[in-house]
């Protein structure tokens, strides 16, 4: 418990910090940027306070670390580049006028950390346990995190080169990992997530953090992750074409598209 405590001081902390910085700029799409960044803290408090030096915490602070410095880098390079604020956030300052700062700092800043919290469960509690056995089972969440990886790093490099080409301005991406899912980063953002908790199943009481892979798998396909993009490109008749032939989330081949033949219609 007491490690739990001083993840969510640390976490309440660098939000705080991170919103100062957002005010600054004037730029509230920094918090994405520091939604990567607040779980490395959160990781390295729970390794550092947690009192146990097994090779299943290294690991996992290890994993989670390595996820937050890639996803943060990578919207990093994003935000320089776009010298306006997302539009996302635009939309949501408009919304907190009466309140411009107390309502972004609380609604968006202080419960993406709380959500962090949550979602680092499973580290949390193998950071707390001295089970100094690793076992299949913690191998075979490395190796599903390990997919996970691949996917969300392919498919955002893919991504960022298609639309760093002027010749693709206004075209869908379609190729590549793209072509197996639509969402390729948030099918591998999952499936780190749920290695993560497997990993931690192997602990006393590591089924309660899978409390953590549910939480993000939630969010990404039914609040702000999948949602938000598919609405985004709903109608337009190369996503429609694109939405009817491609899996949501789950990577597979492509689906058979039927043509009618004229001679029998």
């Amino acid at each position: 418990m007491f490690t739990l405590w001083c993840n969510l001081v640390g976490a309440m902390i660098f939000m705080t910090l991170a919103f100062a910085v957002a005010q600054w700029r004037k730029r509230l799409d920094i918090a994405d940027i520091a939604w990567g960044l607040v779980f490395i803290v959160i990781a390295v408090t729970s390794y550092a306070v947690g009192g146990t030096n097994s090779t299943r915490p290294l690991v996992m602070t290890t994993l989670v670390t390595l996820w937050g410095l890639r996803l943060s880098a990578h919207i990093f390079l994003r935000f320089i580049r776009k010298p306006d604020e997302d539009r996302r956030y635009a939309v949501m300052r408009e919304g907190y006028v009466k309140h411009p700062v107390l309502l972004p700092y609380f609604k968006v800043f202080i419960s993406q950390g709380l959500l962090a919290l949550v979602i680092t469960l499973p580290l949390t509690i193998a950071c707390t346990t001295s089970d100094y056995y690793f076992g299949w089972l913690s191998g075979v969440g490395v190796f599903i995190w390990g997919i996970g990886f691949f996917f969300e790093t392919l498919g955002d490099s893919q991504l960022m080169m298609f639309l760093g080409n002027k010749r693709n301005k206004g075209k869908l991406m379609t190729t590549g990992l793209w072509s197996l899912t639509r969402h390729p980063n948030y099918f591998g953002e999952i499936t780190q997530w749920w290695g993560i908790g497997i990993i931690a199943l192997a602990t006393p009481y590591g089924w309660i953090g899978l409390l953590g892979p549910l939480t993000i798998t939630f969010l990404i396909v039914k609040v702000s992750g999948v949602p938000l993009l598919e609405q985004a490109y709903a109608g337009r008749p190369d996503w429609e074409a694109y939405k009817a032939k491609t899996n949501k989330l789950i990577p597979w081949r492509r689906k058979a598209t039927v043509v009618s033949d004229p001679k029998t219609s």
